[in-house]
C-alpha cells in the first residue's frame, strides 16, 4: 500500500496507525500548495479532491478521508486492537470520536492555517476551539486515551490535530488533560517513529 502525505498535515494519523499495526506502507510526499509530488507528478490525478491523505491498496484502488483510511487499516489486523469489532457499540463510539474530531476539531483549525482568513476571524477560530477542548479535557479526566486505557485510530487522529496547538500559538495550559494526552501519545515508540519518518521529531 502507499500512503500519499504532506508532514504534519492529518496524513499524520493513517502513518501513525500504519506503525502501530506494523504494516508495510511505501510513502509518497505531496506538496499540498501546488499539489506536486516528491519525485514529479500532479497529485490532482491522484485525489481529485486535492488533499492528503489518500491510500492506494495494492490492487490500485484508492481510499480517501482519514478516518475511512484509519478503520480500514485497523481492519487489516483486527486483533491489534485500534479499532472495536464492526458492527459492535464499541465500534459506533469510535466512528462518534471520529466524526467529533474531524468536524469539530480538525475544521476549526482550517482556517488558521489559510493565508486569505480575515485577522479578525483567527481570534473567534481559537475560541470555538477552546470551547471543544474544555469538553475534551474533561472527557480524559482519569484517562489515558479516548476510549479508556487502549489506544485507538482515533488517538492518532486526535494527536495529529492537538500538534497544530503549536503553529497556531495556542498554549494547552489551561487543559492539563490534554496537555498530558498529548505528551503521553507522543512518547509512545511507533509515533516517535512516525514523527521521524516525517522529519517532526
Amino acid at each position: 500500500m502507499k500512503l500519499y502525505y504532506s508532514p504534519g498535515a492529518c496524513s499524520l494519523s493513517p502513518h501513525i496507525v500504519s506503525k502501530e499495526l506494523g504494516l508495510p506502507i511505501s510513502l509518497q510526499k505531496v506538496n499540498t500548495k501546488d499539489k506536486s509530488m516528491e519525485g514529479g507528478g500532479d497529485f490532482w490525478q491522484i485525489n481529485p479532491k486535492g488533499y492528503v491523505p489518500t491510500l492506494e491498496l495494492d490492487n490500485g484502488e484508492r481510499l480517501t478521508e482519514g478516518p475511512a483510511i484509519v478503520q480500514y487499516l485497523a481492519d487489516q489486523k483486527p486483533d491489534a486492537g485500534l479499532a472495536p469489532k464492526a458492527g459492535t457499540l464499541e465500534r459506533y463510539r469510535l466512528q462518534e470520536w471520529l466524526n467529533f474530531i474531524t468536524s469539530e476539531i480538525h475544521k476549526q483549525f482550517s482556517p488558521l492555517f489559510r493565508p486569505n482568513t480575515p485577522e479578525d476571524y483567527k481570534p473567534i477560530a481559537k475560541e470555538n476551539l477552546g470551547k471543544r477542548f474544555d469538553w475534551l479535557d474533561q472527557q480524559l479526566a482519569g484517562k489515558e486515551y479516548l476510549m479508556g486505557s487502549r489506544f485507538t485510530v482515533a488517538d492518532a487522529y486526535l494527536f495529529t490535530v492537538l500538534t497544530w496547538t503549536k503553529p497556531t500559538q495556542i498554549g494547552l495550559d489551561k487543559w492539563p488533560n490534554l496537555k498530558a494526552y498529548v505528551e503521553r501519545v507522543r512518547a509512545r515508540p511507533k509515533v516517535k517513529e512516525a514523527l521521524k519518518a516525517e522529519g517532526l521529531a
